[in-house]
């Protein structure tokens, strides 16, 4: 039997690190393996400091990735990224500890769930005011919030983007810009919009704010995770729905202010590839996803292919003749 802990600890300090990730992927396989050490240690009586590799055998991972669905009522594609993260641990085992082959390969030969194609959800301009209104500014973590839903909906950046964001990612004045490092180490600088810019330099003055120090630290001045982003946008959904009601049908999450943006950009006329390019998309087929979702586009090229409607008259013939034989 091989004890886990040493696995997990190398998987971090050498695997990943000899791979030079990102530490955005660091914080989601992070995330993710502790999920599943919690949910392993529960499963079978024992610390998580103490589980071995076969706690987690293929069994136990699938009843984990369940749970996920049932329990914390997470979605396929947020259940297949949960199964990466524990697919390149086990990988990393199976170098490592070869004595537990067969217990590897059987975690290893769990496939990926389909999802299915859905229209994306986003939020109409009203339903945005709604949201940000919710907010109670006379309070810091009010402030801390507007400012973040608010960067959220105008610059279309990831929640794990969103929550890294220091001070000195963010430069004011003209080209104001908020800097990020994106999948696949992408750096991109996104625009801020002047209403935007001047709503950061206030919340900036009001924290005495140090140019590492997080954009939207959390009380102790840590940063926020996405699973609080989560929440807080969850209680705010909630509360603007009851001015709101089409919030209520709708399931928002911190990544329907990324869609939300993306289709205002489309619905002002901004190209696909320039979508592509302000999202951090490593190409534009990920990004036709909001072509689908824009019912208004769709009605401009009906109406450019639907046909021209003409007026019905009965048929004269042009001749005599013509019209003696038709009257045959």
């Amino acid at each position: 039997m091989t004890a886990l802990a040493p696995l997990v600890q190398g998987f971090f300090t050498q695997r990943l690190a000899q791979r030079r990730a990102s530490p955005a992927t660091v914080a989601a396989y992070r995330d993710s393996l502790r999920l599943l050490l919690r949910f392993a240690s529960e499963r079978s009586g024992r610390a998580p400091s103490a589980l071995e590799v076969s706690d987690i055998d293929a069994e136990a991972v699938i009843a984990f990735l369940d749970h996920l669905e049932t329990a914390r009522d997470n979605g396929v594609r947020s259940r297949n990224l949960r199964l990466t993260a524990v697919h390149a641990l086990f990988k990393y085992a199976a170098l490592a500890c070869p004595q537990d082959a067969e217990t590897i390969r059987r975690v290893l030969a769990i496939p990926a769930k389909r999802a299915d194609t859905t229209i994306v959800s986003y939020l109409t301009r009203a339903e945005t005011d709604a949201l940000l209104s919710v907010p109670d500014r006379g309070t810091n973590a009010g402030r801390r919030d507007h400012a973040l839903v608010l960067v959220g909906v105008q610059t279309g950046l990831r929640v794990s983007e969103l929550t890294a964001a220091v001070w000195a990612d963010v430069t004011f004045g003209t080209g104001a810009n908020i800097y990020t490092r994106g999948k696949g180490r992408k750096d991109r600088c996104t625009p801020l919009l002047p209403n935007t810019a001047r709503l950061l330099q206030a919340w900036a003055r009001g924290q005495a704010a140090a140019p590492e120090g997080p954009l939207f630290p959390t009380r102790t001045g840590g940063h926020l995770s996405t699973d609080a982003v989560k929440d807080l946008v969850d209680k705010y959904v909630a509360r603007a729905a009851r001015n709101c009601p089409s919030l209520a049908t709708k399931r928002v999450t911190p990544h329907t202010l990324r869609h939300t943006c993306a289709m205002n950009l489309l619905q002002c006329g901004v190209d696909i590839a320039t979508i592509a390019l302000w999202l951090g998309h490593a190409n534009t087929q990920a990004t036709q996803v909001y072509l689908h979702a824009d019912m208004k586009l769709k009605e401009k090229a009906l109406a450019l292919i639907a046909p021209t409607p003409q007026a019905r008259s009965r048929y004269r013939p042009p001749d005599s003749l013509l019209a003696y034989l038709e009257s045959l």
